[in-house]
């Protein structure tokens, strides 16, 4: 059964609240930019597509509610989470949509299509590359949850499966938020393709001895050079792929890609509040006088790619230049006053 992660429901956006799953299924009704604002900040709607989305419906409320200019509800969302470049490109769509006197609902259902039509791109462009490696790592979550439909990361592999591929998942947990336990291993299993959740440092032992025959992962944040941004985790799965010979792809909407930034120097890296990595399950299991470092992203550099799956197909890192689309930079897209590269959240539950 497909997932539908965010859609407009007479008036207001309606999304899954994914930091409840797998557990509980409930769906949120938002009515105005401060409700969006704080779903996308505590994570109520998660994955650079799918926040891009949301922001873009946000922007559609704010026109709605009539108590704020474009750029004030722009200004609302951009603050939200600085890493996932989707979310400035949605905002930035609507903001010149409401300028220019557009219909801003129907520039942010334009949009949602639009994302969603190049995840199913995705899907078609990548499916071959797991028809003779069917064994797969992927780490955290990039299926239809963060994507509104679809997935990155995931497409492929829905493709392949329909296509016949006798596909195995490694899903890694992705400590602390445990998006790959709670919402990929979610995903997968409503659609009964095999996997198995696996510790995040029990990858490295699988890619060793030749259970995995292929890595993929999503993107928040891709750069000219291939350099990107993805959950925290990520860096250390490409460097083990590199090691063992395992082909390590990464699949993205043409929303992600950055062409403002260079290299992966420049991407601002968000640090959350402490307490997620403290605490699991809203209990502590460190020892009172322990702190936390919690940054949630890295930044993989393009060296270790072997390919990015796009909408227009498979792309070598080195190819990337020639092929990301010229599109002018969002507003807001810089580093948003983060300190030493990182920018700290406040505390969700």
């Amino acid at each position: 059964m497909r997932v539908r992660a965010l859609w407009w429901d007479k008036g207001r956006l309606a999304l899954i609240d994914q930091r409840l799953l797998p557990q509980k299924e409930k769906v949120l009704r938002l009515r105005t930019v401060a409700e969006v604002a704080r779903a996308i900040r505590t994570m109520q709607v998660r994955g650079a597509p799918a926040i891009g989305v949301a922001a873009g419906f946000g922007m559609a409320l704010a026109a709605q509610e009539g108590r704020s200019t474009p750029e004030g509800a722009a200004r609302t969302l951009r603050a939200t989470r600085p890493t996932a470049y989707d979310l400035f490109v949605g905002v930035e769509t609507m903001r010149t949509a409401w300028t220019n006197g557009e219909d801003v609902l129907a520039a942010a259902e334009a949009y949602r299509e639009k994302v969603v039509e190049e995840c199913r791109r995705i899907g078609l462009a990548g499916a071959g590359l797991f028809r003779h490696r069917p064994n797969v790592l992927t780490h955290c979550n990039a299926g239809a949850l963060a994507t509104v439909e679809w997935g990155t990361a995931l497409a492929p592999l829905r493709v392949a499966r329909d296509r016949g591929a006798k596909l195995f998942v490694y899903v890694d947990e992705t400590r602390p938020l445990l998006q790959g336990a709670r919402l990929t291993a979610w995903e997968l299993a409503r659609e009964r393709i095999p996997h198995a959740v696996i510790a995040d440092n029990a990858a490295g032992h699988f890619l060793r001895t030749g259970a995995i025959d292929a890595v993929i992962v999503g993107a928040d944040r891709v750069a000219r050079n291939g350099d990107f941004a993805n959950k925290i985790g990520t860096y250390e799965k490409a460097v083990l792929a590199k090691e063992n010979g395992v082909p390590f792809y990464v699949a993205a909407p043409w929303s992600t890609f950055d062409g403002s930034k260079a290299n992966g120097r420049s991407i601002p890296v968000e640090e959350r509040h402490e307490d997620e990595v403290l605490e699991l399950a809203g209990r502590r299991i460190t020892p009172r006088a322990s702190r936390a470092r919690n940054p949630a992203f890295d930044v993989t550099p393009a060296r270790y790619v072997t390919a990015f799956v796009t909408p227009d197909g498979v792309v070598r890192p080195s190819e990337l230049r020639k092929r990301l689309p010229r599109t002018r930079r969002p507003e807001g897209a810089a580093h948003l006053g983060t300190r030493n590269g990182v920018r700290s959240s406040r505390r969700s539950r």
